[in-house]
């Protein structure tokens, strides 16, 4: 097929985007023009690696019974349960008076053992801390569930044992009974939080959980409506979905896309959260969003949903895209607080906004963004209508230079090879009676905030992928896992009882955050069919040796 004009130009605009700045190129390629699609990763002889194009399940092999793919990563354990649905989060926690074994003593960069010296031993010296690694999933709703469950709500996991990924407790409050994709960890204080965002926006409730203690076993604080005037705080129709903590967990950020609204929740009292502000960014409607360390900059999206006809029309701009808000009446908490809009860029070779991570790669500020839409939306119009234009018709992440907040600038996309409009004829017929997320992207996370070298994502049917991103314009993939497809439905997957969703022996939905340890060169996630999976990396191809993975920089 060929590259219609106007990706044409994106792909030069991209080449032509200026010298590799200080962080450098890391093969010697600087002056090379920017490839359009990610370089393949190289994998290992023991590895099975894709077939086809990358990212690819070609139709043949649904129709076989996909086996899976992986490069560089191997599955070590694994909780498949009732399956698992949008979301993932995670905490690290010491426990004292505890044997020694291989996964033990994590310092605070995640990366090399040991302690201070009252850490290392207890009161007989023959004992040190031990880092207990709880995970946290969520399912589907009741209502969105195949019957036969018993047990709803997320999960809580004890992943000290990576193979043995073990369930220890059901939460199963109201916003825990299907947080969608605001389950989020505050390390600072402890405390694992949601809104109530079953099957996509249920009502106006928080829940806090406390696990300071022992967070296998998560301590119910509160669950409360938020933005009725009994907490106290504004008043507000709220409906959950999405959401993300500021960095010091007094504020609980969340995206009601019902009522197209972001709004802010005080958590200085976790017993007594209250609404502060709500807003509507009025451009597209609302998603995921994340936080200065500071409090005082919020990086939200714009989920442009797409407009087929404006694709090639160079009069109509997009609206899908990423917001920069100051927040800083919200963060000292002033009456009446109003958030500003910073800066902003918009687009239209991709839709339905998800999530930002805010990073800084070299030292230098930049945001992750991603999308879970192509150009022309998640239909098969769509993916046909993206492809005659010539543009990307899947979502993808992608990195922005925020150096300039007011006017923020896109260096890379991370396209696949299945991304490339240029492979739509190869790419389509995997897809025949499918709607929805196929080859799009959804969740990604880094290895460290303040220092990324690494970005893990969900990329849906093409699995989990894992990208080198030190130089960010031109990102380098480095492994990947594509689960099997699964036999038998998981009752509380989102995919299992979808039209068009899950097919027996089809590829999962990897949709969930990724959790990178570099200690030990493992991560664990979720794909929604297969449920919890823990993989190790192959020796030497990650961690790099200035990747550290320190507790709650991830996302």
């Amino acid at each position: 097929m060929k590259t219609a004009p106007l990706l044409k130009a994106a792909a030069i605009a991209l080449a032509c985007a200026g010298v590799v700045g200080a962080d450098g190129g890391r093969d010697g390629d600087r002056h090379k023009p920017i490839p359009l699609t990610v370089p393949k990763a190289k994998c290992g002889p023991h590895d099975r690696p894709e077939t086809a194009l990358q990212g690819q399940v070609p139709a043949a092999l649904r129709a076989a019974g996909f086996k899976g793919f992986n490069c560089n990563l191997e599955l070590v354990g694994q909780a498949r349960g009732d399956g698992a649905n949008w979301q993932t989060t995670q905490f690290k926690q010491k426990v004292r008076g505890h044997h020694r074994h291989d996964d033990d003593d994590d310092d605070d960069d995640g990366r090399h053992g040991g302690h201070d010296k009252h850490d290392k031993h207890d009161n007989d010296g023959k004992h040190s801390a031990k880092t207990r690694v709880c995970g946290y999933h969520g399912t589907a709703s009741a209502a969105r569930s195949l019957p036969g469950r018993t047990n709803f709500g997320v999960r809580a996991l004890d992943i000290t044992d990576p193979h043995k990924p073990t369930i220890t407790a059901y939460l199963d409050t109201p916003s825990m009974h299907d947080p969608w994709e605001s389950l989020k960890v505050n390390e600072r204080r402890q405390i694992l939080g949601a809104d109530n965002g079953q099957n996509g926006g249920g009502g106006p409730e928080i829940d806090l959980y406390d696990i300071s203690q022992d967070c296998r076993f998560p301590q119910l604080i509160v669950t409360a409506p938020v933005g009725t005037g009994a907490d106290g705080g504004v008043v507000a129709t709220i409906i959950g979905h999405e959401g993300s903590w500021a960095p010091d967990g007094l504020t609980y950020y969340g995206g009601d896309l019902r009522s197209r609204q972001y709004y802010a929740v005080d958590t200085t009292d976790p017993t007594r959260p209250k609404l502060l502000a709500n807003w509507v960014p009025g451009i597209a409607n609302v998603h995921g969003m994340s936080i200065s360390d500071d409090g005082k900059r919020g990086y939200f999206v714009s989920l442009g949903s797409a407009v087929i006809a404006d694709l090639t029309d160079p009069t109509k701009t997009g609206t899908n895209g990423l917001l920069i808000y100051d927040l800083s009446e919200i963060q000292a908490r002033m009456p009446n607080p109003q958030v500003r809009l910073v800066g902003q860029v918009l687009f239209k070779d991709g839709s339905t906004a998800q999530h930002t991570i805010n990073v800084k790669i070299g030292g230098k500020p930049y945001i992750i963004f991603v999308d879970e839409g192509g150009s022309g939306g998640r239909t098969q119009a769509g993916w046909t209508a993206a492809c005659a234009a010539g543009f990307p018709p899947f979502g993808v992440a992608r990195i922005i230079d925020i150096s300039d907040e007011t006017h923020p600038k896109i260096v890379s996309r991370l396209l696949l090879e299945t991304n490339n409009p240029a492979h739509c004829a190869q790419v389509l017929p995997d897809l025949v009676g499918l709607t929805g997320f196929t080859y799009d992207s959804h969740y990604c996370s880094v290895d460290n905030r303040k220092n990324a070298t690494t970005l893990a994502c969900g990329y849906f049917n093409s699995g989990i992928r894992v990208f080198d991103i030190r130089d960010p314009r031109r990102p380098k993939e480095i492994a990947y896992y594509n689960p099997p497809g699964t036999v038998t439905a998981s009752p509380g997957s989102n995919h299992a009882n979808r039209v068009g969703g899950w097919v027996a022996g089809g590829p999962d939905w990897c949709s969930a955050q990724v959790h990178l340890d570099a200690k030990n060169g493992r991560l664990w996630t979720t794909c929604q069919d297969n449920g919890v999976l823990v993989l190790k990396f192959r020796k030497g191809v990650w961690p790099f040796d200035e990747t550290t993975t320190p507790p709650g920089q991830q996302n």
